[in-house]
């Protein structure tokens, strides 16, 4: 068994899921995988299922009935790798738009630089995002740039979704408390990684958009980052988030 384990959440990724799983487990370090199954209609679970059979001790899935939503998917999967007492945890897309090669550094921030949670940031050095058209660069680099202005928090790329968290990162946040499902949940878990004083590194990495299957976001999902923002910070004014030492 791994010190680490990626969380990779999956709905209808078919094209993309055994290539994910084979490069991971080509990597020069050892990574454990858990796949959140969200009932995929087009038979994600059934490759997964087969490829845990070549993979026995270090691929996992845990299948959910129906579309839950991506932060409920990494909130199964947190509890799931707790209760499995890995040292390290992390989210990863399952489309290739997060480089697996980089999991390595990210992994390195945490045990070598003391970062509590490491996130691949897209944005700490310029605008590093391939295959997108410019209108939604500007959406998601000013989308930062908003929850920077509303929280305080001095991370460049705020919603950014491939991250490595320290176990005590995890048994410190309250997951039951929270609330957002879509990928205003990537902003509020640092959001509160951040009230509680843990120390964050922001590592760059290049973004590219998915090259198979369908990408996940919406003008919903957008909309809960962006309004969702105010209302969790003011909440915060009046909820105690105890400091870690």
């Amino acid at each position: 068994m791994s010190d680490s384990v990626i969380i990779i959440p999956t709905y209808n990724e078919k094209e993309n899921i055994e290539k994910i799983v084979r490069k991971v487990f080509s990597l020069e370090k050892d990574f454990d995988i858990l796949v959140v199954e969200d009932s995929s209609p087009d038979g994600t679970a059934a490759i997964v299922r087969g490829l845990m059979k070549e993979f026995p001790e270090r691929l996992h899935m845990e299948e959910r009935k129906g579309k839950l939503g991506l932060g409920t998917a990494y909130i199964h999967g947190f509890k799931w790798a707790l209760a499995r007492n890995y040292g390290y945890i992390f989210e990863m897309d399952a489309d290739f738009s997060h480089s697996p090669d980089d999991l390595i550094r990210l992994y390195h921030a945490c045990t070598a630089e003391g970062a509590d949670l490491a996130i691949g940031s897209r944005y700490i050095k310029g605008v590093n995002v391939v295959n997108w058209p410019m209108g939604r660069v500007l959406m998601s680099y000013y989308a930062s740039a908003y929850v920077r202005m509303v929280t305080r928090m001095k991370i460049r790329d705020t919603t950014a979704g491939f991250k490595c968290y320290t176990r005590r990162v995890l048994e410190t946040i309250a997951l039951d408390r929270i609330r957002f499902t879509g990928y205003a949940f990537q902003i509020e878990m640092k959001f509160t990684t951040w009230k509680h004083g843990f120390h964050i590194i922001e590592v760059p990495i290049i973004f590219t958009d998915r090259t198979e299957g369908q990408s996940k976001m919406s003008k919903g999902i957008f909309k809960e980052a962006v309004f969702g923002v105010m209302s969790m910070a003011m909440k915060s004014w009046f909820r105690k988030y105890d400091k870690v030492a």
